[in-house]
């Protein structure tokens, strides 16, 4: 495995009762790379945001059936370069999985919310973890069903692939003070069962 890559559990093969999804969080956007919380705001990619994309395909490589997207734009473009360069199908996108709702310090840098909203204050708007579970987890079965015993890439946000991971692992991935990077993969088995694992994470951005 690479640097900032774990396995939490042993594989199960693809097929017969097991969906692969592979969760990609989009590429950088200008706003990724100032430092700014964009939310729901709908911001493009950049030209690193879209090398990070194809970055992303070639790590993916093999035969995919599909790949779906939030309905944000830098999630769609993401996933239709991703598309593009494996070969495979758009197949649309999902309102689902859009990026977690800020509230008040969406457009803000860090020092900016933190003057504003200092460690542990709530910020009016804010989803939380719970929420963007409520809403994601169903959008992941949804297309696993569409695509059973094949392997689906699912482009979304990362506060949308944080709040999955700590639901699917208790907690313990991302570890604290890590994130999943821009063009990131991580590895779910969805199960004919609708259980969900975690296979892999690869947290680090995509150069």
């Amino acid at each position: 495995m690479s640097a900032g890559s774990t396995r939490p559990v042993s594989p199960e093969p693809v097929g017969v009762g097991v969906t692969e999804i592979a969760l990609v969080r989009h590429g950088e956007t200008e706003w990724n790379r100032t430092g700014r919380i964009q939310g729901r705001t709908d911001i493009p990619l950049n030209e690193t945001g879209r090398a990070q994309a194809r970055a992303a395909a070639a790590t993916l490589g093999g035969a995919w059936a599909a790949s779906y997207s939030s309905s944000l734009g830098r999630a769609e473009e993401t996933a239709r370069i991703i598309s593009d360069a494996l070969g495979v199908g758009f197949a649309g996108t999902d309102q689902a999985l859009v990026e977690r709702a800020h509230g008040e310090v969406e457009g803000l840098r860090a020092p900016d919310r933190l003057a504003r909203f200092p460690h542990g204050a709530p910020v009016p708007g804010y989803e939380s973890d719970a929420e963007v579970v409520e809403r994601a987890l169903p959008a992941l079965r949804r297309i696993a069903s569409r695509h059973a015993g094949d392997r689906v890439v699912v482009v979304a946000h990362g506060g949308v692939i944080g709040a999955l991971l700590r639901s699917l692992t208790g907690g313990a991935v991302p570890a604290p003070g890590q994130y999943a990077g821009n063009a990131s993969v991580q590895t779910l088995h969805v199960h004919d069962d609708g259980a969900i694992r975690l296979v892999e994470a690869q947290l680090a951005s995509r150069v």
